[in-house]
C-alpha cells in the first residue's frame, strides 16, 4: 500500500482548522463549536469552543444505541489473581452508571475532583469512565504511590471523593493501598468526603467508619445516571507528571479535542478497525493508559485490554505472547523496556513460537527511545512492522509515529518517523535558531499545539508559561533533544539535559547507547554523564547482559568500549562500564538516569516516588563502586 501520509500531512498545512473541524465529524455532540480554534489568548489555545459534548456517551453509550452492545468492550485479564473477565458494550455502560449514581449520592457534580487511586482492574476503567458520565473531573494517581505523594495531589486537586481499593496484586506479594491512602488523607490539608474502597480478597482491608464505603454496596444501592453534556474545552481530567517532588504539576487535558485526537489516531496511526481488539500493555496510572486503554479504543469501538501482569514473570516471558493469541489482538502498545526485558530472558524467541499469532498484525512502542537493536530483534521474531512512536504525557497522543491507517513509511532504525498532523517540528539551538538538518538540537513544537495537548497546568498557568513556553517563545519546549534528517524523519536522541557536554563537544548519551545495545551479549544498557574535572563530564555505562552469558564482564566491557570508540569516536571518551542485574526504572518503564548519576557523582539521593524497586539502587551503588564510582548516599 501506497503511503497517503504526505499527502494527509499537507492537508493540514493548507488548512489546519478545516483540518480538525473534519475530523471532528467523528464524534457525537450535543452542540456544535463556535469557533474551530480560539487563539485570543496565547499559548492557552483552545479547540472547539462552544461545543458541547460528554467523553463517555462518546465511549460506550453510542455504541449500545447504534446496536453494537453486545460487542466486547473490555477485556479483564489478570495472571496475577487467575482472573479472566469480559464486558460488553452494554455491560460496561450500565456497570459505569451506576458507579456514577454512587459518585452523584456522594455530592460529585460537574466540575468536582475524583482522585481515583487503584490497581489494574476492571473498576478503574469505570471509575474513570463515571467521572466523565457526569462531568467530574478525575485524577488519577498510580496505585502502590507513597503517602506523602498522593497528598500532594490531594491537596492540589481537592478531591470531593477518592476512589480506591484495598490492595493491589504484585507477583508474589500483595501491596496494601488503604494504609497508604489512610497515611495521605491524614497528611493532606484538604479531606474528601467520602472514599469507596474496593474490596479485593487477596487483601480486604478495614473500613474509617464516616469516610469510607464499600464500593460495592455503594454501587448496589445507585440510581444509573446519564450523560451530562459538558463544554469541549471543560477538563476531563489531571493527571500528575510522573517524579513530581514538592508542588505537583498537573497535566490537564479537555473533552473535545482529545476525543478528537483520539479518535483520529486510532483509525490513521494505529490502523485499526471498530470491533477488533486493541491491548495496550500499560498501566491506567500513566498517560498511556488513560489514551489507549480506556478512552481512544472505546471512543472508536474497538475491544481494549486490561491486563494485570508483567512482561515476564506472570508467568514467563510468553506471557504477551499468551495473551495476544487468546484474546485475538489486532494490535499491541508497549514500552521498549518489556521488550528489552523479554529479549533477556527469551534471546531466541523459543516462547514466541509457542503460540499462534497469525491474527497479530502491529507492534507499536514507545515510552523511552526505541534502541535499533531491540526494534530489529522483536521485527525479526515476530514478524510484524513494529513501530516506534514518540509522545508525552503534556500531548495525550503521539508527536511523531508511523502511520499504519495512511499505508507505512520506510522505516529507519531510530526514529520514530514522521510528524502527526497538528505537529509543526523544529530543532532549535540555545538562541532560538533553527539548526542544520542532521544537527542535534532542543526538539520544539511550533504552536498552536494540536487537538488532546495541554492547554494549561492545573491551577497554575503561569507554570504552564514558565516550564513549557517561554524558552522558546512561540514553541513548546518538548524537553527532548535529537535532530531531523533531509527526509524530514525525527530522531529523538535524549531528554535535553542527557545531552552532555565532553571537553566541549555535545553528544547525545541515546547515541551512546544505541552502540552498547548492539553488542550481542547485552539486553539492557544505560548511559549517563557524570562530573569531570578534565573534562566537564565524562560517560558512563550501566549493563544489563542476556540470560545465559557466561563470558567475564570485564571482557563484555571492553568490547563495548572498543565498539563506542569505532562508532562515535575518541571524542566520547567513553571508558568506564558498569555490569549490573537490572535498571532502576519508574513503573512505567522508565529508566532512572538521574538517580544513576547522582549515586555516580557522589550526591545525596533518594527513591524516586516512582521507582518499581527501591531496592535496585543499592545494587548500583555496589556495581559502581567495583568501578569506582559510587560514592552517593541515600538522602
Amino acid at each position: 500500500m501506497t503511503s497517503r501520509y504526505d499527502a494527509v500531512y499537507a492537508d493540514w498545512r493548507r488548512d489546519p482548522e478545516g483540518f480538525w473541524a473534519k475530523a471532528a465529524q467523528d464524534i457525537d455532540w450535543t452542540r456544535r463549536w463556535d469557533k474551530v480554534l480560539d487563539g485570543s489568548n496565547p499559548p492557552h489555545y483552545r479547540w472547539f469552543p462552544g461545543a458541547a459534548l460528554n467523553t463517555c456517551h462518546n465511549a460506550l453509550d453510542r455504541h449500545v444505541d447504534s446496536g453494537r452492545g453486545d460487542q466486547a468492550a473490555l477485556i479483564y485479564d489478570s495472571p496475577v489473581t487467575g482472573t479472566k473477565r469480559r464486558y460488553s458494550y452494554r455491560q460496561l455502560r450500565d456497570a459505569v452508571a451506576r458507579l456514577a449514581g454512587a459518585l452523584a449520592a456522594e455530592g460529585v457534580k460537574a466540575g468536582d475532583r475524583v482522585i481515583i487511586y487503584m490497581p489494574m482492574v476492571p473498576e478503574a476503567a469505570m471509575a474513570m469512565l463515571a467521572c466523565a458520565r457526569i462531568g467530574a473531573v478525575h485524577s488519577v494517581v498510580f496505585g502502590g504511590f507513597a503517602a506523602n505523594e498522593l497528598a500532594t495531589r490531594i491537596d492540589d486537586s481537592k478531591p470531593v471523593v477518592v476512589l480506591s481499593a484495598s490492595c493491589g496484586i504484585e507477583p508474589g506479594r500483595v501491596v496494601a493501598y488503604k494504609p497508604l491512602l489512610d497515611g495521605a488523607i491524614e497528611l493532606a490539608k484538604h479531606k474528601p468526603k467520602s472514599c469507596l474502597i474496593l474490596q479485593r480478597v487477596e487483601g480486604p482491608c478495614a473500613l474509617v467508619a464516616g469516610r469510607d464505603k464499600d464500593w460495592n454496596e455503594a454501587v448496589a444501592k445507585a440510581k444509573p445516571a446519564e450523560c451530562v453534556p459538558v463544554a469541549a474545552t471543560d477538563p476531563l481530567y489531571i493527571l500528575y507528571t510522573s517524579g513530581t517532588t514538592g508542588q505537583p504539576k498537573g497535566i490537564v487535558r479537555d473533552n473535545g479535542g482529545h476525543a478528537v485526537a483520539l479518535y483520529w489516531s486510532m483509525k490513521n496511526l494505529y490502523g485499526m478497525k471498530p470491533g477488533e481488539v486493541y491491548w495496550a500493555a500499560s498501566d491506567v496510572g500513566w498517560v498511556v493508559g488513560h489514551s489507549y486503554i480506556v478512552y481512544a479504543p472505546l471512543i472508536y469501538g474497538c475491544t481494549t485490554v486490561l491486563y494485570e501482569g508483567k512482561p515476564v514473570g506472570t508467568p514467563d516471558a510468553g506471557a504477551f505472547w499468551r495473551v495476544i493469541s487468546e484474546h485475538k489482538v489486532a494490535a499491541m502498545f508497549t514500552a521498549p523496556t518489556a521488550f528489552r526485558a523479554i529479549r533477556r530472558d527469551d534471546p531466541n524467541g523459543e516462547l514466541i513460537r509457542k503460540y499462534d499469532l497469525s491474527g497479530f498484525r502491529t507492534l507499536f512502542l514507545a515510552g523511552e527511545r526505541c534502541d535499533p537493536p531491540t526494534l530489529d530483534w522483536a521485527e525479526k521474531q515476530l514478524q510484524v512492522p513494529v513501530v516506534d512512536h514518540w509522545w508525552q504525557t503534556e500531548t495525550g497522543w503521539a508527536i511523531v509515529g508511523n502511520c499504519v491507517g495512511l499505508g507505512l513509511l520506510p522505516v529507519k532504525p531510530g526514529s520514530a518517523t514522521k510528524p502527526m498532523p497538528g505537529y509543526d517540528i523544529r530543532v532549535l539551538d540555545a538562541q532560538s535558531q533553527e539548526v542544520k538538518r542532521g544537527d542535534i538540537g532542543a526538539i520544539v513544537v511550533k504552536l498552536p499545539l494540536p487537538p488532546s495537548c495541554f492547554p494549561t497546568l492545573w491551577n497554575a498557568d503561569r507554570r504552564y508559561r514558565d516550564a513549557y513556553m517561554n524558552e522558546f517563545p512561540g514553541y513548546y519546549k518538548t524537553g527532548d533533544a535529537g535532530y531531523q534528517d533531509a527526509d524530514g524523519y525525527v530522531f529523538v536522541m535524549t531528554r535535553t539535559d542527557d545531552v552532555i557536554n565532553v571537553a566541549g563537544h555535545r553528544l547525545s548519551t541515546g547515541a551512546m547507547e544505541e552502540v552498547l545495545a548492539a553488542h550481542p551479549d547485552v539486553a539492557e544498557c544505560a548511559v549517563v554523564g557524570v562530573e569531570d574535572q578534565l573534562k566537564g563530564q565524562v560517560p558512563l555505562g550501566f549493563l544489563v547482559l542476556k540470560a545465559g552469558v557466561s563470558r567475564p564482564d570485564q571482557r563484555i566491557v571492553d568490547e563495548v568500549v572498543k565498539l563506542v570508540r569505532e562508532r562515535i569516536g575518541p571524542v566520547a571518551f567513553f571508558k568506564v562500564a558498569a555490569v549490573v542485574k537490572r535498571l532502576p526504572k519508574t513503573r512505567s518503564g522508565k529508566i532512572l538516569r538521574g538517580t544513576m548519576q547522582k549515586i555516580a557523582e557522589g550526591q545525596d539521593y533518594k527513591a524516586p516516588a516512582t521507582i518499581d524497586d527501591p531496592a535496585i539502587l543499592p545494587e548500583i551503588a555496589e556495581a559502581l563502586r567495583a568501578v569506582g564510582y559510587a560514592r552517593g548516599r541515600m538522602a
